[in-house]
This record gives C-alpha cells, sequence and structure tokens, in this order.
C-alpha cells in the first residue's frame, strides 16, 4: 500500500476525533456555563431569602429574649417568697403557712433593735411590718420614735404604721442612739438607753418572747449577757450561723462564728451541746450529726485545742459526735452541726459570704456574646439568682445567740426588708419550737456540773 493510500485512511480518522473532541468540549461547556448561570441565580435568590430569614430570626429572637425575661420576673416574683429562709424544712408554702399561723390563736411579741444595722430604720421597719402580715407575731420596734416616723414618711410606710400600730400589732417603744458598729460592745455598760438594751430589757421584763438587731453584734452580746444572763453550767454563750448545703431542705449549723475568738476545749464541747439541742428543736432532726472543724480527718490531727476538744466530744453520750470535719465537708451535707472557735468560724461565714456574688461573676464572664448570650441569660436568669440567694449568708436573716437565758437573734449588718422577715421567721420558730426550755436542761447533764 502507498503512502499516498495511507494518507486518506488517516485523514478521515483525524477528522472524526477532531469532530469527536469538539463535540464533547462543547457538552462540557454548556454544562459548565449553566452550572455557572444556575449558581448565580441561586446565591441571588439564596441571599434574598436569607436576608428575609435572618431578619424574621432576628425578630424571633427579640420575641422570645422578651417573653423569656417577662417569664423570668414573674417566675422570680413568684418564687421569691419561698427562698429567703434557711429553715427549709419549716417551709412548704405559702397557704400552708398561712394555715398553721391561723390555728395559732395567741401571737407572739418580738422586741425589734430597729436602730441597729447599716440602713437602719427604714429597712428594719419595712421587713417588721412585712413579717407582721406573714407570721403570727407582734412587733415592739425600738428606737428613736420621731426619726422612725419621719423615715416611715419617706418610704410610704407610715401609714401602714399606724394601722399595724392601731391593730395593736406593732408598738413603737422609744430609746437613744444604737451602739455604732465601731464601737466596743462594753459600751452596752455606759449606755443603758441605747436601742439594743431597751430592746434587751423587754424581753427580761417578759414583753416580748425574743429579740433581734442587725446592729453591732458584740454589742447585743454583751447586752445580752449582762442583762438576761448565761445559761447555767455555760461558760461562753455561741453565735450559730446556717449554712447551705447541697440538699438545701438540711442546712449545716456552724458554731461559733465569732462571739469566741480564743477558745477552751470545754467551750467546744458546750457549742455542741447548744448546738445539738437547736438542731433538733429547730431544724427537725432527730439525731444531728456532730462534726469538729479541724485540718483533716484523723483523730491525731489539729492543734492542742482541737486534739483536746476531739477527746471530749468522743466521751459524750448524749450526742452523736461523727468525727472531725474539713473544711471542704463543710458545705457537703455530711455533717448537721459543726464546732469550731470563733475565730476560724468567722473567717468562714466572711468566706461563704463572697462565694454567691464571686461565682455569679464568674458564670456572667463565661456566658456566650450577643443574641445567643442574651437568650441564653435569660433563660437562666432566674436559676442564678437562686444560686447567689443559697450561698449568701446576707439572705438567711440572721443567727442565733445561743448559751443565753432568752432568745437572740443576730442580723447581719447590711440587713434589708427581706433578711429583717427572715430573720423574725427564725425567731419565732425559736419560740414555738420551746428552745429555751430544753436548753435550760442543759444543767442536769453531769460535764456541765463537773
Amino acid at each position: 500500500m502507498g503512502k499516498e493510500t495511507l494518507n486518506k485512511i488517516n485523514k478521515p480518522r483525524a477528522i472524526r476525533r477532531l469532530v469527536i473532541w469538539y463535540k464533547r468540549n462543547s457538552a462540557v461547556t454548556s454544562i459548565v456555563d449553566t452550572a455557572a448561570n444556575s449558581a448565580v441565580t441561586a446565591s441571588n435568590v439564596a441571599g434574598n431569602v436569607a436576608e428575609n430569614v435572618v431578619s424574621s430570626a432576628e425578630s424571633v429572637v427579640n420575641t422570645a429574649s422578651s417573653v423569656v425575661s417577662n417569664a423570668s420576673s414573674l417566675a422570680k416574683n413568684t418564687l421569691q417568697p419561698l427562698v429567703f429562709d434557711p429553715l427549709k424544712r419549716l417551709q412548704n408554702s405559702d397557704n400552708d403557712l398561712n394555715k398553721e399561723y391561723e390555728s395559732n390563736a395567741e401571737r407572739i411579741w418580738i422586741a425589734v433593735d430597729g436602730m441597729g444595722g447599716d440602713y437602719a430604720p427604714a429597712p428594719i421597719l419595712e421587713g417588721c411590718l412585712d413579717a407582721i402580715s406573714r407570721f403570727p407575731i407582734n412587733i415592739k420596734f425600738v428606737g428613736n420614735i420621731e426619726k422612725v416616723r419621719n423615715e416611715a414618711e419617706n418610704v410610704g410606710l407610715l401609714e401602714l404604721l399606724e394601722k399595724e400600730i392601731d391593730n395593736n400589732r406593732c408598738e413603737l417603744i422609744d430609746s437613744g442612739d444604737p451602739i455604732g458598729m465601731n464601737e466596743e460592745a462594753t459600751a452596752v455598760r455606759k449606755r443603758k438607753n441605747a436601742s439594743v438594751n431597751v430592746a434587751m430589757d423587754l424581753v427580761k421584763s417578759n414583753q416580748a418572747k425574743a429579740v433581734y438587731s442587725a446592729g453591732n453584734s458584740g454589742a447585743m452580746m454583751a447586752s445580752a449577757i449582762f442583762r438576761l444572763g448565761r445559761l447555767k453550767g455555760i461558760e461562753r454563750p455561741a453565735i450559730g450561723a446556717l449554712f447551705p448545703t447541697r440538699d438545701q431542705t438540711r442546712p449545716v449549723l456552724v458554731l461559733d462564728v465569732g462571739a469566741n475568738t480564743d477558745c477552751k476545749p470545754s467551750y467546744l464541747h458546750q457549742f455542741a451541746l447548744l448546738g445539738n439541742i437547736y438542731a433538733k428543736d429547730v431544724l427537725q432532726i432527730k439525731k444531728p450529726r456532730i462534726g469538729l472543724l479541724n485540718i483533716g480527718e484523723e483523730e491525731c490531727k489539729g492543734n492542742d485545742l482541737s486534739l483536746k476538744t476531739f477527746q471530749l466530744l468522743s466521751n459524750e453520750k448524749s450526742f452523736d459526735f461523727v468525727g472531725n470535719c474539713e473544711g471542704r465537708d463543710v458545705l457537703s451535707g455530711s455533717f448537721d452541726v459543726v464546732v469550731c472557735d470563733g475565730f476560724t468560724g468567722n473567717i468562714l461565714l466572711k468566706f461563704l459570704e463572697s462565694v454567691g456574688g464571686v461565682l455569679l461573676d464568674i458564670l456572667r464572664s463565661e456566658l456566650p456574646r450577643g443574641r445567643r448570650g442574651k437568650v441564653g441569660s435569660a433563660f437562666l436568669k432566674s436559676n442564678l439568682l437562686r444560686i447567689k440567694k443559697r450561698l449568701d449568708h446576707a439572705e438567711h436573716g440572721g443567727a442565733l445567740l445561743l448559751g443565753v437565758n432568752g432568745i437572740c437573734v443576730i442580723g447581719h449588718g447590711s440587713s434589708k426588708s427581706l433578711s429583717v422577715v427572715s430573720a423574725l421567721r427564725l425567731a419565732h420558730s425559736a419560740v414555738n419550737h420551746d428552745v429555751m426550755e430544753n436548753l435550760n436542761q442543759l444543767q442536769k447533764l453531769h460535764v456541765l456540773n463537773s
């Protein structure tokens, strides 16, 4: 076959290949062009739709945030009366409480140092008037009458105050100035007309069953010792404060939290006896678990005070001594009563007071920013507030001064109306559960007479 013949055969093949390549390219090009046009169209449509969707979503988020905020506010108003009291065992619902209190015909008179506290007398008076409507108590409000009336008028409480006075549920008792927060406790001896002394005298003369003050705690303890006296067999009174635990229905009583900075083993032994009776009567715990605050669980741990106190508590048969309680165990719920010297207890108390606010600040800083953060914060708002209330000791109203011959409730210096209500409820519970009668039985124990 010649060269010319081969060229004729190869030429049609080359043309066919060229045609096939062109057709394939043409199809691909057409597909690409179509896809590109579709993508542009889809992009335009998607952009318009997305813009509308985002706009609608923003509207929905704003609406949801508003609804959640309203729901949070409603929940707060509904739940607030139920969370202020540390004695969770004693509160079920407002209706149950009202029924319980209505069954008690006799109302209890409580003396209140109306001039004691950082914000007195207006918030103290507001809390007292609120408590009168909630519980079967009457209030003897001690303070400078002219100043009390002026403050009541300034905050819009004068009409309610006059009404309660007319109903014989509140009485104003005139007194001098309070013992200042920076004054020595012994000032109560010189200033007999101080508001805390006048309030204490009302309990001494049996015109009131309990006394409450948010003023100088050292002055209140000194006034109680000088006017009411100590229980027989008790060397030093102790301030018992309720701390929250994991189980919010079962707080732990810690004492002493500031009355006695230097203690002997016998003092701590007596604190345990006082705390045991308080836990039984007021907290309604059948067999309170007593612990000694220490640096370790082992009985060989601690300083000389801890070692000697451990032996005293271990040999005591009138209560259930569980053993040493480390700092991390105080809020665990493993103990019902924890005893310690007042120096250590006060540091522990002041530390706990800061935990609620710090924890809330940390949670806020860790929440996401932008709309997601706002929606999340709205949902968590009521939970965060309840967490803060559970950890904030100021919300718990007050602490009971144990070991004196009368019921004395010491309030936080910064107490406002809600804390006053809680403290007055605590005082009523102590009176209602005959705490003093059982405390007076302590003198029969041989350990207090030896």
